[in-house]
């Protein structure tokens, strides 16, 4: 019986040892499952980035980090509202925490190409033309109100947008890393207004549209403003990433792991929308490119180092809404672009 006691102790013991054994082992798996890349540095980094915007913006988190996923991507975006939601504030704020330089331009009716490329000017002196660039030499462009330039000055910008050079002259300038254009629009005063070509609209990884807060947010907008006097000092504003960092953190984002289905998943998505009825325009590679790019930056600064389903459904809407056009039966019946994504990402099967 004591022999019985004793074995049955002994096999207890040893159970008791390999399930230890087991959860230390899948304790050392799970660290060295999460620590394949460090993203705790990317992650303080965004942290500080929304501490810093907090000082002057309430709310709005939506917008924020749609803007920190575009310059993890290096990716440009378009933001969309109604006067008054903080559009350019936010981007100008957003590109004070950037230790880069920053170029605003205001599109206006009457602004030619050359305000923006900049122009050849014939240098006496030296018997030469000599190129004097535009504002559009920068890192960080914020085009405000771009739908008020007619087409010719909208046409200047795609190939810098595309390809981050310009060409002038026979001569080829490249633009300095990163370069990203944050463009502002009002989507309800039309009268003076230009619409952006399709062309243009897709070299935009995002289309933000910036709703009005909430009333508790209302509410805490007015005591911040009641309380700093109505006054705003961006040079309270802290500079967060350097260009070298925020390469170094674009880099990163490139490692991140997307499994094969979820590769197809983002295809099945795209497809639909060249297939679908309500559609007369659907989706080009470009927005499947930056569904994965997006959905790799959502992944990483939520300290994940693998893509999941709920970071492309969280990503698509933003990257297609400007992208597609919908059917002139559609546009009568008061359908969506929302709306249409939203069947389409219902209809298509979660990878498991």
């Amino acid at each position: 019986m004591e022999e019985q006691n004793a074995s049955s102790s002994e096999h207890l013991d040893a159970s008791k040892s390999n399930e230890i054994n087991s959860n230390k082992t899948a304790e050392t798996a799970s660290e060295d499952f999460k620590n394949r890349i460090d993203l705790k540095p990317l992650q303080d980094s965004v942290a500080q980035i929304k501490q810093e915007i907090a000082k002057f913006i309430v709310g709005q988190n939506e917008m924020i980090e749609l803007l920190i996923i575009s310059i993890l991507t290096n990716g440009h975006s378009l933001i969309e509202g109604v006067p008054g939601v903080a559009k350019t504030v936010t981007a100008k704020l957003l590109a004070k925490t950037l230790d880069v330089d920053f170029s605003r331009i205001q599109f206006t009716p009457d602004l030619m190409p050359s305000d923006i490329l900049g122009t050849s000017i014939f240098n006496v002196k030296t018997n030469t033309f000599e190129y004097k660039k535009g504002p559009i030499f920068s890192n960080i462009i914020l085009i405000d109100e771009i739908n008020r330039a007619p087409a010719k000055t909208q046409a200047a910008l795609f190939e810098v947008m595309a390809e981050r050079q310009i060409t002038m002259d026979g001569e080829r300038y490249n633009m300095e890393l990163p370069f990203l254009v944050f463009a502002t629009q009002n989507p309800i005063e039309q009268e003076g207004t230009y619409r952006l070509p399709e062309a243009q609209l897709d070299r935009f990884l995002f289309k933000i549209e910036v709703e009005y807060p909430s009333l508790e947010d209302e509410i805490q907008i007015l005591v911040d403003n009641h309380n700093r006097k109505d006054t705003m000092d961006f040079n309270t504003i802290n500079a967060i990433l350097s260009s070298d960092s925020i390469k170094k953190y674009q880099d990163l984002i490139k490692q991140i792991v997307v499994e094969d289905n979820l590769l197809n998943y983002i295809a099945a998505i795209i497809n639909n929308t060249r297939n679908n009825a309500n559609l007369y325009l659907g989706a080009s590679p470009r927005a499947s490119l930056s569904i994965l790019n997006a959905a790799k930056a959502n992944a990483a600064i939520n300290g994940r180092d693998f893509v999941t389903p709920d970071d492309i459904k969280r990503c698509t809407k933003a990257v297609l809404k400007h992208r597609l056009v919908l059917t002139p039966e559609r546009e009568m019946e008061a359908f969506t672009v929302d709306k249409i994504v939203d069947q389409i990402l219902e209809t298509i099967e979660i990878p498991r």
